[in-house]
């Protein structure tokens, strides 16, 4: 089976396969990088350790090259495309003698694939597209990863609340991982998955839009507030940390009671081991 076809291509929807050398049947390990992406460096640590769990309790090797950088995303958005070229470059360095790429995050996944060869024409050689393109294919959101290349629903995990999940706006609109992290949760034992009223509805992040579009930016999340709150749960998943930061912290300043964790801490956890849910003060319990 050959590379996926992305949302990109025509066809429309992404139909996803095992990047090259991967056995679909499952017979030996996949040999997968972490790209913790900046938010996550930075401030959500733990979900790049939750990933790690989920894959190496599936048995396969997982590795975390420290030559990683930022993917450019934040530089292209904001119209510094060339500036992105050496991040662009250095992504394809990095991350290709691995069998794939793993990334708890729909946004930089969709810079790898929608954004990378862009200025890999623009401002680099015809040889730097070429490896662009190759290190996009075997590119993944964690879900796609899981459903599509390994080929699993059920990771064994052990999640004992009610969730509604809140489908972000890259990974739907871009990667069109459609009902694959629902699959997911629905696998996991005593998770109470509820349906979110307009769910594909933006919460209001988009990173620098929540800054110079704050009113705009405050009213969608208002929306998604409510939303959530309509559904009774006591969590709020998403696979995107910015869209979790954004509608966490609306909802801890109105003391809504429903707190934000990522997908990948959800598919982490079991019953030894269970996720760090965050208490009232914002404190991990």
């Amino acid at each position: 089976m050959g590379p996926p076809r992305h949302p990109s291509a025509p066809g429309g929807r992404a139909s996803l396969g095992p990047p090259p050398d991967v056995d679909r049947e499952r017979s030996g390990a996949v040999k997968i990088a972490l790209f913790i992406t900046c938010l996550a460096d930075a401030l959500f640590p733990d979900v790049g350790r939750a990933c790690v769990t989920v894959l190496e309790r599936l048995g396969h090797t997982v590795e975390f090259p420290h030559r990683q950088t930022c993917c450019g995303q934040m530089h292209v958005n904001t119209g510094y495309q060339r500036d992105a070229l050496p991040l662009v470059e250095r992504f394809a360095e990095v991350f290709a003698p691995y069998d794939a790429v793993v990334v708890p995050s729909g946004s930089c996944v969709g810079s790898v694939r929608h954004q990378h060869e862009m200025v890999a024409e623009r401002f680099g050689t015809p040889a730097l597209v070429e490896r662009v393109r190759a290190v996009a294919a075997k590119t993944y959101e964690l879900s796609e990863l899981l459903v599509d290349v390994l080929g699993v629903t059920d990771v064994g995990a052990y999640f004992p609340h009610r969730v509604t999940y809140h489908p972000t706006c890259h990974s739907l609109r871009m990667l069109r991982v459609g009902d694959r992290p629902t699959r997911l949760l629905q696998a996991v034992e005593a998770l109470e998955l509820v349906e979110l009223p307009d769910a594909e509805q933006c919460c209001g992040f988009g990173g620098t839009f929540a800054v110079k579009n704050a009113d705009t930016s405050t009213a969608m999340l208002g929306d998604k507030m409510r939303n959530v709150a309509a559904t009774g749960a006591e969590i709020c998943t998403a696979g995107d940390s910015s869209c979790l930061m954004h509608i966490g912290g609306g909802l801890s300043r109105l003391r809504a009671g429903a707190k934000t964790v990522h997908l990948a801490q959800i598919l982490a956890a079991t019953r030894d081991q269970p996720a760090p849910v965050p208490g009232p003060a914002g404190a991990a319990r």
